[in-house]
């Protein structure tokens, strides 16, 4: 079977040049906006499960789903850590083992409004063990047992009291800000100071988490199944980058739903908009359509050409959304974590998933668009097309 040449689509295309840009800026928009759901997706997921590490152990009280809604009771936790053959030591023979504390914060926002911010309280330790991973960008480190704090680098421009000298009250206890860090992860949206200090301020006389650097070797499942085993820990035990991945969970399924109610909604109009431009086509071309019949071109031939111009728009369109959704890459935004209830800063991520999601979107939109036009111009008659002009 003898197939339309593409030039006849792409010359039908120019000369109806304004339906062509219209109908491409329509679809480019439809994706647009789906494609930047998704970047905030991405960017939202990326953010907890690229940071985790695999070799770092969270041991929280069993049955929790974030550290926010786990407890472990300070005697426990640490003769939990004095037991275990399994955490690493430093070199005088001390488990590299932090214990900390969390708690999201009521703070005012820098714009105006209110927030949740993540109070976390830590030892000494949890500063080595997050290594090169947190870099100093402003002033220094808190003094353990000082009410001091450090502030996360994406808070510092977000919320009020968070540079270098400002004070921060917590209940009735004042802390003094004396640094700024940057971390991967979320953790740049959090305020760390003393884990003894911070639990007297905020009336938290219990540890949330233990985090823990396992020995080379050690099989962080035979770990967790050991501890989970101990009836006097009443704790479970999984990686970072394990427990960082469930935390997007709640919110990366809420973006997905906006997105595909989004694609629904959007998706049919932008299919009615191209079954619009190829069925004004197809009534200005119903002479040349006769001729091609005439020609001896097959039926399928004529629907396959009027199919293949309806993707070619719509695939046209894809690209001009994902260009309108390039320069999102990188813009930082703020939302509230379903899981933990606090603030986390992260940017658009415009990644080549999600330009393979819009493009493939567009391709739908133009088959599904593009059919029913492309039907009726192979169920024509080719006499009865050659005569209306």
């Amino acid at each position: 079977m003898a197939l339309v040449p593409l030039t006849y689509n792409l010359r039908s295309m120019l000369v109806r040049r304004s339906a062509t840009l219209l109908t491409v800026l329509g679809i480019g928009a439809t994706v647009a906006v789906i494609s930047g759901v998704l970047a905030l997706q991405q960017g939202f997921e990326r953010l907890f499960a690229a940071s985790g590490r695999a070799d770092l152990a969270v041991i929280m009280r069993q049955g929790s789903t974030d550290e926010g809604s786990s407890i472990l009771d300070r005697e426990d936790a640490n003769a939990l850590v004095k037991s275990s053959p399994e955490i690493a030591e430093d070199e005088d023979g001390r488990p590299l083992a932090s214990m900390e504390s969390y708690l999201g914060v009521r703070r005012f926002k820098v714009d105006g409004g209110e927030t949740n911010v993540a109070v976390r309280g830590i030892q000494p330790l949890s500063i080595r063990l997050a290594g090169a991973a947190l870099k100093l960008v402003a002033g220094r480190h808190f003094t353990p047992g000082s009410d001091e704090v450090i502030v996360g680098a994406k808070l510092s421009g977000r919320v009020r009291d968070c540079q270098v000298g400002d004070v921060i009250v917590f209940n009735t206890t004042p802390f003094r800000v004396v640094g700024v860090f940057e971390c991967d992860g979320p953790f740049a949206s959090e305020i760390w100071g003393d884990v003894e200090r911070i639990g007297a301020a905020l009336e938290r006389p219990v540890y949330n988490r233990i985090v823990a650097l396992l020995k080379p070797g050690v099989a962080l499942e035979d770990f967790a199944a050991r501890v989970e085993k101990d009836e006097q820990a009443h704790a479970m035990v999984e990686s970072e980058r394990e427990y960082l991945t469930k935390q997007t969970r709640a919110m990366s399924a809420a973006l997905l739903w906006l997105g595909g109610v989004l694609a629904l909604i959007m998706g049919v109009a932008a299919i009615f908009t191209a079954t619009n431009t190829m069925l004004a086509a197809l009534a200005a071309r119903t002479h040349e359509i006769g001729v091609l019949l005439a020609l001896g071109f097959r039926p399928a031939a004529v629907f396959c050409a009027f199919l293949a111009e309806a993707v070619l728009l719509c695939l046209l369109g894809g690209a001009a959304g994902c260009l309108m959704t390039l320069p999102l890459n990188g813009i930082e935004t703020g939302t509230t974590n379903y899981q933990t209830f606090t603030e986390v800063a992260f940017a658009f991520r415009v990644t080549p998933q999600v330009l393979v999601v819009a493009v493939t979107f567009s391709l739908l939109l133009g088959l599904a668009g593009g059919a029913l036009p492309a039907w009726r111009a192979a169920r024509m008659n080719p006499t009865a097309a050659l005569r209306r002009l």
